[in-house]
């Protein structure tokens, strides 16, 4: 006669608030797109579209449609992210979205985005690397705001 005995033992694996992940990303990117649109419109308007063979000609609509996108997915990112690293006050949820938007900033504008549009052949392909100081503010403030966005509404959504 054999004896079996089992434990089961669980682990929270959760990916924070994705649904506040996604409303931050769209807010924030929503603000950086307006001021990529203040500061330097053919970003907004060629190189973002260009990035799926959605211009020329100059596009605002599809960039600003492309923008949102890529900036909810950052959003679920920043969530999970937020998650593992067990953030949970206002204020350190704002520094990290202060650091994910230089992140972002630093891997997929500065590094990512000139590859890719040298790739696909875009008429707005930029240097590589492009450490831009105006791009690391736009990305400054997506951060901000997701991170701030996240913060008020991840016990809510």
């Amino acid at each position: 006669m054999s004896i079996t005995t089992e434990t089961t033992q669980t682990y929270d694996l959760g990916t924070g608030n994705w649904k506040a992940g996604v409303f931050g990303g769209i807010a924030g990117s929503a603000v950086m797109g307006a001021l990529i649109l203040v500061m330097n419109p053919p970003t907004l308007a060629v190189a973002i579209p260009s990035l799926y063979g959605l211009a020329p000609p100059p596009s605002p609509g599809a960039g600003l449609v492309v923008h949102l996108s890529h900036g909810a997915v950052m959003g679920v990112m920043f969530a999970g992210l937020a998650s593992l690293l067990h953030t949970d006050s206002s204020g350190k949820l704002l520094g990290l979205g202060v650091g994910w938007g230089v992140v972002t900033w630093a891997v997929f504008a500065a590094l990512v985005m000139p590859v890719w549009l040298g790739a696909v052949g875009s008429p707005a392909s930029p240097p590589f690397p492009n450490f831009a100081p105006p791009s690391l503010l736009w990305h400054v403030v997506y951060g901000s705001v997701l991170g701030g966005v996240y913060a008020v509404t991840a016990d809510r959504l």
